[in-house]
C-alpha cells in the first residue's frame, strides 16, 4: 500500500509541474503566470481542498481535533490570500482582510475554554508523519518561495536580460509545489486518523 500511494504522490507532483509549464507551452512569450492564471487556480483548489481535508481529520479524531481544526483555518486564511484579487474585484477592495479577520475571531471561539489543550493536541500532532510533510510545505510557501522570487536576485543574476517572468515562473511554481506537500500532507493525516479509528475499534471490541 505504501509503494501506491509514493507512487500516487509521484505521478501527482510530476503533474502539477506539467500543468504549471502548460501555460508556458500555450501562451509562449505572452505568458504572465499571474493571478488568473492555471498556476494560481492550483493554488486556490489545493488550498481550499487542504483545509477541508483537515477539518475532516478533525473529526475524526479527538486527541488530534484542536491540531486539525487550526490547521484548516490557517488553510482557509491562506486560500482567502490567494484568492485576494477576485475578492477585490467583485466584493471591495481589502475584502479579503476583513474575511481572514472573521476567521480569525471564528478560531479564537472555537478555542474559548480549551487553550489548555492546544499544546497537547499540537504535540500529538507533531508525532504523526504528516507533520513534516506539512512544515515542508508551509516553510516552502512562506518563506523559500519568497527568497527565491526576489526581484534583486534575478536582476542581478540576469543584468540586463532580466525578465519579471522567469522571477514569477520559479516563484509560482516553488509556492504551488507548497501547496501540493500541503495537500499530500492533508491526505497523510486522514489516511492517520482512519487506522487509528479502526484500532482503537479493534481495541475496544
Amino acid at each position: 500500500m505504501f509503494i501506491l500511494r509514493g507512487l500516487v504522490y509521484l505521478f501527482a507532483v510530476a503533474g502539477v509541474a506539467q500543468l504549471i509549464s502548460l501555460e508556458g507551452y500555450q501562451s509562449l512569450t505572452a505568458a504572465e503566470y499571474s493571478e488568473q492564471t492555471l498556476t494560481e487556480h492550483l493554488q486556490d483548489f489545493m488550498s481550499f481542498f487542504s483545509c477541508m481535508l483537515f477539518l475532516y481529520a478533525a473529526r475524526l479524531d479527538a486527541k488530534l481535533n484542536i491540531a486539525a481544526t487550526l490547521l484548516g483555518a490557517l488553510l482557509a486564511m491562506m486560500f482567502v490570500r490567494e484568492s485576494d484579487s477576485l475578492l477585490d474585484q467583485y466584493v471591495f477592495d481589502g475584502a479579503w482582510q476583513s474575511i481572514v479577520s472573521i476567521i480569525f475571531i471564528c478560531v479564537l471561539i472555537f478555542l474559548w475554554g480549551r487553550f489548555s489543550s492546544i499544546y497537547a493536541s499540537l504535540k500529538e500532532y507533531s508525532l504523526q508523519s504528516s507533520f513534516g510533510t506539512f512544515l515542508a510545505g508551509f516553510v516552502t510557501i512562506l518563506a523559500f518561495s519568497r527568497l527565491m522570487g526576489r526581484s534583486s536576485f534575478w536582476q542581478a543574476v540576469m543584468g540586463d536580460s532580466y525578465m519579471r517572468l522567469v522571477k514569477n515562473i520559479v516563484e509560482e511554481g516553488i509556492e504551488t509545489l507548497g501547496y501540493t506537500l500541503i495537500l499530500i500532507s492533508a491526505i497523510e493525516l486522514i489516511i492517520a486518523c482512519r487506522r487509528r479509528s479502526k484500532l482503537a475499534k479493534i481495541e475496544h471490541n
